[in-house]
């Protein structure tokens, strides 16, 4: 059974961290592209961050720059952000994304919730 189960949201206040986790089972974890989206109240879902097979190549939104980093871990099949400097304009459900480009293969995690509010 494949899943991707996101962990770690939560309430932060302006300026805060936090270290959202997908841990991933059922798949071959290692050849899997691995993205997080977040989607805001009455918006669309927007891609965060994505991190490639090998862990070589990552990619940003510009609106996290310099204040999100995403990494994995093969050996425990799970992938991390994390999180700095946050501000409320990143409160969203943040949700992960495991993709294989050429073999059709797409998976979503269920969800987490990040509130930044003072």
């Amino acid at each position: 059974q494949v899943q991707l189960v996101e962990s770690g949201g939560g309430l932060v206040q302006p300026g805060g961290s936090l270290r959202l986790s997908c841990a991933a089972s059922g798949f071959v974890f290692s050849s899997y592209i691995i993205s997080w989206y977040r989607q805001a109240p009455g918006k669309e879902r927007e891609l965060v961050a994505a991190i490639a097979s090998t862990g070589g190549n990552k990619n940003y939104a510009d609106s996290v720059k310099g204040r999100f980093t995403i990494s994995r871990d093969d050996a425990k099949n799970t992938v991390y952000l994390q999180m700095n400097s946050l501000k409320p304009e990143d409160t969203a459900v943040y949700y992960c994304k495991g993709s294989r480009p050429g073999f059709g293969s797409t998976y979503w995690g269920q969800g987490t919730q990040v509130t930044v509010s003072s």
